[in-house]
């Protein structure tokens, strides 16, 4: 049921983009935040009517970053707030990164790096993550001889970005207390 509306509520978000064309900036931001709002809303609702999230779980997310990943739920409920602070490209990156350390083809791992880093490392790449040039230059080389620790040294920065900047706020957000105050309440009930 919170799928179908969630669907449903995609499909108005789409037509009502179609309306924003002609709109006022201010206003186009105002309708954003709001139409953002409603995206993590749901999202929250799907994550807290999972079956198999428990308060013990989420309250784990509390200890570190590391446990926070470590959980299904907990990424996505993560990924949902950075994408509501317009600030998930670097969880993304470090997801991508996981997915790529398991390539065991050569070809593939090949192919798969130059695509990250075109999307992510690249000066003015389209999800550009902060990392330093040095870095940047490093990964530059790497790639040209991909291996599966061609992004370690990013990723180890992007997820120090995470640990000290996002997560923090992720903690203290509306977002996670909600959910946390929901699993809570159903053991009291």
């Amino acid at each position: 049921m919170v799928l179908h509306r969630c669907q449903v509520w995609s499909h108005h978000c789409q037509v009502w983009e179609l309306q924003q064309l002609d709109m006022d900036p201010k206003d186009k931001r105002r309708k954003k935040a709001g139409k953002l709002k409603s995206q993590l809303q749901c999202r929250s609702s799907q994550v807290s009517n999972t079956e198999g999230l428990s308060f013990e779980e989420m309250s784990q997310w509390s200890h570190s970053l590391e446990r926070l990943l470590a959980s299904k739920y907990g990424v996505m409920t993560f990924q949902a707030f950075l994408q509501s602070e317009f600030s998930d490209e670097n969880i993304e990156f470090w997801l991508v990164c996981e997915d790529y350390k398991k390539i065991k083809s050569s070809f593939r791992m090949s192919s798969r790096a130059k695509k990250i880093f075109k999307r992510y490392v690249q000066a003015e790449a389209p999800r550009e993550i902060n990392i330093d040039h040095k870095t940047r230059d490093l990964i530059r080389r790497n790639v040209k001889a991909s291996t599966s620790a061609c992004f370690s040294e990013a990723q180890r920065i992007v997820y120090g970005l995470m640990e000290r900047d996002s997560y923090p706020r992720f903690l203290k957000s509306d977002i996670y207390r909600t959910l946390l105050d929901s699993t809570s309440e159903h053991i009291k009930v």
